[in-house]
This record gives C-alpha cells, sequence and structure tokens, in this order.
C-alpha cells in the first residue's frame, strides 16, 4: 500500500484489512479517535511503536509525555506540523511493511 492509498482510505468506515497494529494506530488517530489509536500503541514494545507513541502525545499536547516518547524511539522531538510527521511515519511503517 502506498502513502496516497492509505491516506485515501480515511474516507472510509473501516480500515483497510491486514494494517499492522501501528499504522491502525494512525489510521484511528487520523479518524479523530485518539483513544483507540493510544490503546493499540500501548501495547507495541519497540522503536516504531514509541515513536508513534511520542507523536500520538505530542498531538495531544502533552510535550513532556512526547519527550520521553521519542527518546525511547532514538528520535529527536519533532517540531514539524503534525500532519507532515503524521505522513513521514506512516510513510516509514508502509515500506518496513512492503
Amino acid at each position: 500500500m502506498t502513502l496516497d492509498e492509505f491516506k485515501t482510505s480515511l474516507a472510509q468506515a473501516e480500515p483497510p484489512p491486514h494494517l499492522s497494529p501501528l499504522l491502525l494506530a494512525l489510521w484511528q488517530e487520523a479518524k479523530g479517535d485518539w483513544d483507540t489509536a493510544h490503546r493499540l500503541t500501548q501495547a507495541i514494545n519497540g522503536a516504531d511503536g514509541a515513536w508513534v507513541h511520542a507523536y500520538l502525545h505530542r498531538k495531544e499536547g502533552d510535550i513532556s509525555n512526547a519527550s520521553f516518547w521519542y527518546s525511547c524511539a532514538n528520535r529527536p522531538v519533532s517540531h514539524l506540523p503534525l500532519i507532515q510527521e503524521w505522513e513521514i511515519i506512516a510513510n516509514a511503517l508502509l515500506h518496513s511493511a512492503s
């Protein structure tokens, strides 16, 4: 799946089948369901999970918590517009899934 296809899927009521849990979390967040996205992300260990977790807390406005998760992801705290960071994360996850 390409980033454009993933973004287009946001017009649908249901997520595309076979999304990884982290892509599903990004999909849910983009649809306005931060709580489901956060719950999905909390269950995933590793740098990618921490990166999505950091983004979610940044989106929430909890910068100190986001900073902790960026550190866990071995990434600098992002200062990009949120939509741009979402796209970068989604694209990276889509490429790692293929």
